[in-house]
């Protein structure tokens, strides 16, 4: 299916953020062109930045020099009226891709993307600064917007209950996992990838995600120090988010400072080899709008253990074990499980590759353009 109007995709996110919404952005477009090479798509992109190489040859840039940081403050603080067509031109279709919608032209149709409501379901882990901003602008962008993407079941839940939105202006759009993904089995990338973050030999969890409360490190530690197992390493591979002095103070209480490591935010192609060293993966974050990481595991042949909160049931259907993620006993007690039970683990192996089939950039793509087609033809 292809479009003959001009749709503008906000592209910054995928500039400007290494994981999660950033990854979503950059794979969507990137199978969006794979998929069509007729309909003319306008990238923008706030801020100044090195571009990458165009996905195709009916994709243009669309740039300004104003941050991210300035727009916010044009567009939702001053609310000032400069339109995002002064930056894209004319289009049919805007979509937005990180939660706000710029002012826009009568004419223009916008699409926005909400990833998740964690600044309201989750209000703790969050700045006040950043709860007060999403907790002014979301709610009005949501109400601008002629239809809604959100990236689960679960968030389009949220979007309809919390700001009483019609169930028909919401639709779930599900992520994709990369081919890539995969086990890797041969010893030499295996150890490259241990040599080159400093992990050692020992055997170690793995959690990925931006190191902020939501993610629940401090009782993922906790649970590790219940289960006693000196020669077991945790591994935290994330950027630095906010409010993280908290689990640093915790693991020097708790003496664990050998145990507990931070990667800082991994090479992208590292991470395949990272997922299928890890004896366990564990992700018993506190809310997910989606949750890829475990998806990512899953792929890679590593049992996973997560929350049984939002989104991450509805993600890893039965192929994880999922746990209270406020209960440091059931995070243990699944840990210890999956690190022990052989035959749990080849069974979970099993299932997980067979659950991340359903879950592909391709076909997320494919049903993009449906929404992009019918926000034309209503």
């Amino acid at each position: 299916m292809t479009l003959t109007d001009p749709v503008a995709i906000d592209y910054t996110p995928a500039l400007e953020q290494g994981g999660g919404i950033g990854r979503y952005t950059r794979e969507l477009i990137r199978a969006l062109a794979a998929g069509d090479r007729q309909t003319p798509y306008r990238l923008f992109a706030a801020g100044r930045h090195n571009l990458p190489p165009l996905p195709g040859s009916n994709f243009q840039w669309k740039t300004t020099p104003l941050s991210t940081e300035w727009l916010a403050r044009i567009w939702h603080r001053a609310r000032i009226p400069l339109r995002v067509e002064r930056f894209t031109g004319e289009v049919a279709i805007y979509h937005a891709t990180n939660f706000t919608l710029p002012p826009l032209k009568q004419a223009t149709r916008a699409l926005l993307t909400v990833h998740d409501l964690s600044f309201i379901k989750a209000p703790e882990t969050a700045t006040p600064g950043l709860r007060a901003y999403l907790n002014n602008v979301v709610p009005q962008s949501i109400a601008r917007a002629d239809h809604i993407l959100a990236d689960s079941e679960a968030t389009r839940q949220d979007v309809i209950d919390i700001y009483s939105t019609p169930a028909d202006k919401v639709s779930v759009l599900y992520c994709g996992v990369e081919d890539r993904f995969q086990p890797v089995i041969e010893p030499g990338h295996l150890q490259h990838v241990r040599d080159k973050y400093a992990i050692g030999d020992r055997p170690f969890i793995l959690s990925v995600g931006t190191v902020q409360p939501r993610k629940n490190y401090i009782r993922l530690v906790d649970a590790l120090h219940r289960l006693n197992q000196p020669g077991l390493k945790l591994l935290i591979a994330g950027g630095k988010g906010w409010l993280d002095d908290p689990l640093h103070e915790h693991i020097r209480t708790l003496g664990m400072g050998r145990q507990v490591q931070f990667l800082g935010f991994v090479d992208d192609e590292d991470l395949p080899a990272l997922y299928s060293a890890a004896r366990v993966f564990a992700f018993p974050s506190l809310y997910e709008g989606f949750g890829l990481p475990p998806l990512e595991a899953m792929a890679c042949g590593t049992p996973v253990v997560t929350s049984n909160v939002s989104s991450l049931p509805e993600v890893v259907g039965g192929a994880a074990l999922t746990v209270d993620p406020t209960d440091v006993d059931a995070i243990a007690d699944a840990l210890n499980r999956l690190l022990h039970d052989g035959a749990l683990r080849t069974d979970l192996a099993t299932r997980g590759q067979i659950r991340v089939q359903k879950f592909n950039w391709g076909s997320s793509a494919a049903q993009l353009r449906q929404h992009y087609q019918r926000l034309l033809s209503t």
